[in-house]
């Protein structure tokens, strides 16, 4: 993790912390705002590709008439439960989505900087929630708070940083 900062900013202008992760001193970036924006469009772009084909071939064109908000079973597990399982499982096995990964960002244990555990990583999902209901203000605050953490992440104690190649 630890990388050389020319002028304590990286390339993408951040501004690299030491941190102590199993006693060792780390330098780690923070990814920010508009970087996790941008994952997040990635996202659900690539989840939109994958659910809708599905759901308009289960439901046809009438699916999009709909105004219920669940149409179905089928529209039940595509649109809900899909996402939930899909973004948990890429966080486990890769410590970052499709998104995160384009951006070189993944999630760590705030504390130790290890992989995050599967409590963590189903208690950050739910987080998102409680980070959006009074006005996204648990999302926004990434872009103000000094280890760029949204609420999810305080309450799932993790952080996300970029994912820098390890030296050799």
């Amino acid at each position: 993790m630890t990388r050389e900062m020319n002028d304590n900013i990286d390339a993408n202008g951040e501004q690299p912390a030491e941190i102590k992760w199993a006693g060792n001193p780390q330098q780690v970036c923070y990814v920010g705002f508009w970087a996790r924006v941008m994952a997040s469009i990635v996202d659900s772009f690539i989840l939109v590709l994958i659910s809708w084909p599905l759901l308009l071939a289960l439901y046809g064109k009438e699916y999009l008439e709909f105004e219920q908000l669940v149409a179905g079973p089928a529209d039940f597990l595509i649109s809900w439960v899909f996402p939930v399982v899909a973004v948990i499982a890429f966080w486990l096995y890769k410590q970052a989505t499709p998104g995160k990964m384009l951006v070189n960002a993944k999630i760590v244990d705030a504390k130790t900087g290890n992989k995050p555990t599967r409590g963590q990583c189903i208690l950050r999902y739910f987080g998102y929630f409680l980070s959006i209901i009074p006005f996204g203000y648990g999302m926004l605050s990434v872009g103000w708070d000094k280890k760029k953490q949204g609420w999810h992440d305080k309450l799932a104690n993790t952080v996300v940083i970029r994912n820098y190649p390890a030296e050799s």
